[in-house]
């Protein structure tokens, strides 16, 4: 083993010389106590290396020994319901290993070598195979099928031998016979982390990913294999709000990167995923869900190693087939750890001190999403939809992470600190936010759910902006100084505010709505705004608005969001209540035609 020395400490960043044959982002080991690090910058034969463990006591002289190979993950069965660290060390493990606090140099298996999984062969013997084909499966999780491929770096061949029955990760399973010789294929594959995986054809964002969130479904949606960001101050719900996507959102596996986030956050996460129940299946959602955890006190570098730990897991999972929705929270605690590294490096300072490749590096990391033709002689599909948290410092986002990602993704739901201080949750800010996958996802929308879909959606965003204008003259001059009709519109967008765009995430039957209910709710709503405008528009007197609002009915539109979704049939009575005291007030008022 090549062996270099230790020339220079600097927190996480340790320069080294007599490392001539290294390369970029190969993977090393730091002094005698085996420290995990990474090349990151060459000049000659002098390497600059980020450590991912505590760097305290190594001094110069000390050995640097060489591997010669990038920094990868282990992918294969044992992913689902693991939690790692941000360098892909199983905590659990570790844990058993030191004990409650993580020692510097712990050396873990990602994936246990000595756990049997049960093969069961998909291909047999003489059948022709390529790269990204499934040879097998493995039942992972009640709720995951882990399906065996070859690897994607292997040439069309033919098997040779595949066997079935009790194997562990590292045992071969099938030999394929390639114009280079035997290829030995194991259930666990080997991935640089900072590679994206390959596909055969990236797809239009056509399909919503559905989230059960009132506010992101209807008006501001986000496609399967799309890209969105969730900027906001402390406290307006940015952790929340990706719990819920976690927790509801229609993809069949959820990665959830903790990076650089308070510990108790990630307490919070690791103590309730295991009690939610998957709502498809009532199995537990950890079944489907692999958790990266590296806290703001875990060493800043590894940190930065986190997000492209947790994207390569979420391919492998695509290239499978499955719809991948990974949460990355929060991306600003990464872009803070390239920060401290760039200045560790000397490099010339960007805007705020962030390095001048901040963009680019954000850009190659939303760049791995995708809806995708699977690189597999099936053609099957895979979709990895991410959603990244931004904490821009109080809530600034003229920021440079903040900026950066605005530039790259295609759905904003920017969170409001006002909204928060006011209860309203999720505190999306819908004069702010938006989705540039509206056109995309018309279609579906329409065929899926109704025709009126994106006409309601429209009529409802229109009003919402009237009533930001309206507010402006209440407040210089009074609502009595309001017509009669932009009474009304108040009124009704508040009933928006209020009933349909507030979600209470604590409430088991609110915290999650269907597209059915969502667009059984937005049609009452505005049902009561076209009745009341008819009337006021046919009053050949002053009408008695105040009863008009007052309308028992109201408060039957108000209570639709705690309806389940079995009795959603009841909708149907609330609306014909709508027409029938409408139409009586109007006949009190003189208009019987009304």
């Amino acid at each position: 083993m090549d062996v270099g020395r230790i020339v220079k400490v600097s927190g996480p960043l340790v320069v080294a010389d007599q490392m001539g044959e290294s390369r970029m982002y190969d993977l090393v080991r730091v002094s005698d106590a085996r420290l995990m690090g990474e090349v990151i910058e060459l000049h000659g034969d002098r390497a600059s290396i980020q450590v991912y463990e505590e760097t305290g006591g190594i001094g110069p002289g000390e050995p640097v020994y060489l591997t010669g190979e990038p920094l990868s993950v282990e992918l294969g069965p044992g992913l689902i319901e693991a939690i790692f660290d941000g360098v892909q060390r199983p905590l659990d493990k570790i844990r058993e290993q030191v004990g409650d606090y993580i020692t510097r140099g712990v050396e873990v298996n990602p994936l246990n070598r000595e756990h049997k999984w049960d093969f069961v062969p998909k291909v047999k013997e003489g059948d022709t195979v390529q790269a990204g084909d499934i040879i097998g499966t493995v039942q992972e999780t009640t709720l995951v099928e882990h399906r065996i491929m070859v690897p994607p770096d292997c040439l069309t061949g033919s098997v040779k031998e595949i066997s079935s029955g009790q194997a562990t990760v590292t045992d071969v399973v099938a030999k394929i016979e390639t114009e280079e010789g035997l290829v030995d294929v194991k259930m666990m594959q080997r991935w640089p982390i900072r590679a994206g995986r390959p596909y055969k054809e990236k797809m239009g964002p056509h399909i919503p990913m559905i989230t059960g969130q009132r506010i992101i479904d209807t008006f501001f949606p986000v496609a399967k294999g799309g890209t969105a960001c969730i900027p906001g101050p402390f406290g307006s719900g940015k952790t929340v709000t990706q719990h819920q996507l976690a927790k509801w959102a229609d993809a069949e596996i959820v990665v959830y990167i903790g990076c650089g986030e308070r510990g108790n956050e990630m307490t919070d996460v690791l103590l309730e995923f295991p009690e939610l129940l998957d709502p498809q299946s009532g199995e537990p959602l950890m079944k489907r869900t692999v958790l990266i955890a590296n806290t703001s006190n875990m060493p800043v570098a590894a940190r930065e190693a986190s997000i492209y730990t947790g994207i390569t897991i979420a391919e492998y999972f695509r290239d499978m087939g499955y719809s991948v929705a990974l949460m990355a929270d929060s991306t600003s605690r990464w872009a803070e750890a390239l920060r401290e590294m760039s200045g560790r490096l000397e490099e010339m300072p960007g805007e705020e001190g962030y390095p001048a490749y901040l963009g680019s590096r954000l850009a190659d990391f939303y760049e791995r999403s995708g809806r995708t033709i699977c690189q597999s002689s099936d053609e099957r599909e895979g979709a990895l939809t991410l959603v990244g948290a931004v904490s821009p410092p109080g809530g600034d986002l003229s920021e440079p992470v903040s900026q950066a990602t605005l530039r790259i993704v295609k759905v904003f739901w920017g969170l409001d600190a006002s909204l928060a201080y006011r209860r309203h949750f999720p505190a999306i800010n819908w004069l702010l936010s938006y989705s540039l996958y509206l056109d995309n996802v018309a279609v579906y929308f329409r065929d899926t759910v109704g025709e009126q879909w994106n006409d309601m959606r429209k009529e409802a965003m229109r009003l919402l902006q009237e009533e930001a204008e309206l507010e402006e003259i209440v407040r210089l001059v009074g609502v009595d100084a309001l017509s009669a009709k932009e009474r009304l519109t108040l009124e009704t967008t508040k009933s928006l505010r209020e009933d349909f765009l507030h979600q209470n995430a604590m409430h088991e039957i609110d915290t999650y709505s269907s597209l059915q209910k969502q667009f059984k709710m937005l049609e009452t709503i505005l049902l009561f705004h076209h009745q009341a405008e008819a009337v006021i528009n046919k009053a050949e007197i002053d009408l008695d608005l105040e009863a008009m609002f007052a309308l028992s009915v109201r408060e039957r539109i108000a209570r639709i969001r705690y309806l389940p979704e079995e009795q959603l049939n009841e909708v149907e009575s609330i609306k014909g209540e709508v027409k029938e005291q409408i139409a009586s007030l109007a006949g009190e008022g003189g208009d019987e035609d009304a």
